[in-house]
């Protein structure tokens, strides 16, 4: 298991790019020939994208998130500045989402 842990900003800004690559690529997550769907957007209306081995997605904060993928997958979730709190999260039904 790779644990990770968090880099100040004002760290990485000095970072080299093979420094970057050392500490925020995470290679071989899929092989080749998966994919995961990754569906955000608002609820009511969502898009997907189809995402395969060393690609990212960010989103905004109102994004939902969501996947579905041709084998087993992990989602790595990380978020920026001071929105750790999590209270400002709309929940959304099921039955809602488009």
């Amino acid at each position: 298991m790779d644990i990770r842990y968090s880099a100040h900003p004002k760290d990485v800004k000095r970072y080299t790019t093979q420094e970057l690559r050392d500490e925020f690529l995470i290679e071989n997550l899929y092989k080749p020939d998966q994919v995961v769907f990754h569906m955000m957007g608002q609820g009511q209306e969502t898009r997907h994208l189809v995402m395969t081995n060393e690609q990212a997605v960010i989103s905004p904060s109102w994004s939902i998130h969501a996947g579905a993928g041709t084998a087993s997958y992990t989602f790595i979730w990380a978020m920026g500045g001071e929105n750790q709190a999590f209270d400002d999260m709309d929940t959304i039904p099921t039955t809602e989402l488009k």
